[in-house]
């Protein structure tokens, strides 16, 4: 039987359980790998948190299990986890380390700084673990750079200016995981294409069947199909194609319905139907914005 979920509330509390000194700002804080002490027991358990985690390795091997995957770390990755997430870690070893750091931020602390309203576009927070940011030097020192300079500002008194300054780095850390992302999608064109394929072919697939009885197709049941998460998979799909995964997924669904209603004499209702809809206006919105007619004037035009 699997340990029961620790969830973490505070900062306070995740120090103490690193052996570490209390926390100088109350809802952020860097740890160094280097100065964690663990508990024999720590690679056995679960934990979430009110807290974003946004952690590089560099030398340590380890295993980070969230979502549905393992991934077994190598040098210079990093991993996003958002509040509330259960994850864990198996073989941690600390004692030969790299720059190595995990920064963490209290939820609270976001939703009293403009970032509160951007959050949502960090996709990555919501990608698997073996959707991990792979870095190169350059890329880890420019991140680490920012890192410190955030962990110098907490250092100091806190005054009426440290969040903002500090809200100000962090907005900056992401974008720039939001660029290497961008630049990952890129640089792994060959294993993409591959990918590509298989979408491709698991659309076909899934519109060659009765829609009727299967439902409409979701992003998620593309990504569970495909072993990714359906953010991450959105993601690679914008980057490679400029159609996010809805986009693919509705074109396919358009080009199905144009068959129907050309080679068939079914309702507008009955298509509707066939197709997964359950009410035949959302069909009809749909096909308006795909082509610019409606159902009925797409088959008396063509």
């Amino acid at each position: 039987m699997s340990q029961p979920v620790i969830h973490v509330k505070t900062l306070s509390e995740v120090h103490a359980m690193f052996g570490l000194p209390k926390p100088k700002h109350p809802l952020i804080s860097v740890l160094r790998h280097a100065d964690l002490q663990l508990d024999e027991n720590f690679g056995e358990q679960r934990f979430s948190a009110d807290m974003y985690m946004i952690s590089l390795k560099d030398k340590q091997q380890a295993e980070m299990q969230y979502g549905r995957n393992t991934y077994d770390f190598q040098e210079g990755t990093m991993v996003f986890i958002a509040p509330d997430q259960v994850f864990a870690t198996r073989g941690a070893d600390f004692s030969e380390t790299g720059d190595e750091w995990s920064i963490l931020v209290h939820k609270d602390f976001i939703t009293q700084s403009d970032l509160w309203s951007q959050m949502s576009n960090y996709h990555f927070f919501k990608y698997e673990s073996n959707e991990a940011l792979h870095l190169s030097d350059e890329e880890k020192k420019s991140l680490t750079e920012i890192v410190q300079k955030i962990e110098r500002e907490y250092h100091q008194r806190i005054d009426k200016h440290t969040n903002e300054i500090i809200s100000i780095n962090l907005e900056s850390l992401l974008k720039y995981c939001q660029r290497y992302y961008d630049r990952q999608f890129i640089t792994r064109k060959s294993i993409n294409k591959g990918f590509l394929v298989r979408f491709e072919n698991f659309l076909k697939d899934y519109f060659a069947d009765d829609l009727a009885e299967k439902g409409m197709l979701t992003v998620a049941a593309c990504g569970k199909a495909l072993n990714m998460s359906d953010h991450y998979m959105s993601d690679l799909l914008k980057a490679e194609t400029g159609k996010s995964a809805k986009e693919h997924i509705d074109l396919f669904l358009i080009d199905k319905a144009k068959q129907l209603l050309l080679q068939s004499e079914q309702s507008i209702s009955e298509i509707a139907y066939e197709l997964g809809f359950n009410y035949p206006n959302h069909f009809s919105k749909l096909f308006k914005s795909k082509t610019g007619l409606s159902p009925s004037e797409f088959r008396s035009y063509s």
